[in-house]
């Protein structure tokens, strides 16, 4: 079980570009990051400040790259010394993957292959097979023996289940991909809709895949009002907007920032990194649930096998899926969508392994 939260712990983290993020613990706890872009370079000083393992936290930063974009990592870390963060104890910047993956106990990665103009959805798959592939083959035998693993490179999902399957050391519940960033633009869109406070909404779901077949559910979200919890749908008072632009919005959020801002939504990406870690290390707030890709046991009659975003609590370094919500006929139509999407990314990422 993961101590964490006391004085005097120190956690490394590790950081590379080729893979992406990965964190790190263990009693003397190792922190990995693998430094991937701008996702990545936003994500190490929030690590720095205690905002994904809290105020009283100290880090080390293990970072590591590949040997050509070993002098930019040399800069980041000496940034990280420039900022004088006061939990960062200390900063290591490498390019030898071993070094940087020892003991760690929680990975975030970051890094992946992106689709590129003229790519086949498979000549993608493939490219990031082989990537985790590779990803699973360093946990698998450097990591500590419950490493922690959060996917945030697309196709997260996917891409979390081809890692869990090449380090069947590392327990299934021990591997999840990012599904917190689609979440927390759920509670914003319905904080912008309502005019509350985002802190007020709570228990939107995230079902299925990070991808644009993705069920953003507010079924059984509440909104903090001076007369006690409402739901949201009887807030809003407009099935059209929930069920038309509500979810197109959320769905379609990554690819409007980009348009918007030229570049991929890096702040908000890592700050969702840091609250899925922080919630399932720490623990989820009584009554609130987050929504987290995590390998699927057929609950709610979706697909097993397969990593879905479902409902969570956390407690004790443990995620567990919240049982009994009701599932209308809608909803039902949406998470089989989802669900028949994750299916074959799974039958086509295995076609890649053949």
């Amino acid at each position: 079980m993961l101590n964490v939260g006391h004085r005097g712990i120190h956690i490394k983290s590790l950081i590379s570009q080729y893979v992406g993020l990965t964190v790190v613990f263990e009693p003397i706890m190792k922190l990995g990051v693998l430094y991937a872009g701008q996702i990545g370079y936003a994500l190490v000083p929030m690590i720095a400040r205690g905002v994904m393992l809290g105020p009283d936290q100290p880090v080390i930063l293990h970072m590591l790259d590949i040997p050509p974009a070993a002098e930019a990592l040399n800069g980041v870390k000496m940034e990280l010394v420039d900022a004088a963060f006061p939990l960062l104890k200390g900063v290591i910047a490498t390019t030898d993957v071993v070094e940087a993956c020892t003991g760690v106990n929680i990975a975030v990665m970051v890094g992946g292959f992106p689709r590129k103009e003229g790519m086949e959805r498979k000549d993608v798959m493939s490219k990031n097979v082989s990537i985790y592939k590779s990803q699973a083959s360093a946990l698998e035998q450097h990591a500590a023996p419950n490493c922690k693993v959060l996917v945030v490179a697309n196709p997260a999902n996917t891409n979390a289940l081809i890692l869990k399957e090449f380090a069947p050391s590392i327990p299934e519940k021990n591997i999840s991909a990012l599904t917190r960033l689609d979440h927390n633009r759920a509670l914003g869109q319905i904080s912008e809709r309502l005019n509350v406070q985002v802190s007020d909404v709570k228990n939107v779901i995230i079902w299925g895949n990070h991808s644009s077949t993705q069920y953003p559910d507010v079924s059984h979200a509440t909104i903090k009002t001076p007369a006690g919890e409402k739901s949201v749908r009887e807030l809003v008072a407009d099935d059209a907007w929930l069920k038309g632009e509500f979810i197109s919005t959320v769905q379609q959020r990554g690819a409007a920032i980009i348009k918007a801002r030229k570049l991929s939504s890096a702040l908000s990406a890592a700050s969702s990194a840091c609250d899925h870690i922080r919630d399932w290390v720490l623990g989820t707030p009584e009554g609130t649930w987050v929504s987290m890709g995590v390998y699927s046991d057929g609950s709610y009659n979706v697909p097993a096998g397969v990593i879905y975003s479902f409902p969570v609590t956390c407690k004790n370094g443990e995620w567990t899926i919240v049982q009994g919500l009701e599932i209308d006929e809608y909803s039902r139509q949406k998470l089989d969508v989802t669900g028949a999407e994750l299916v074959e990314e799974k039958n086509l990422a295995y076609s890649c392994l053949s």
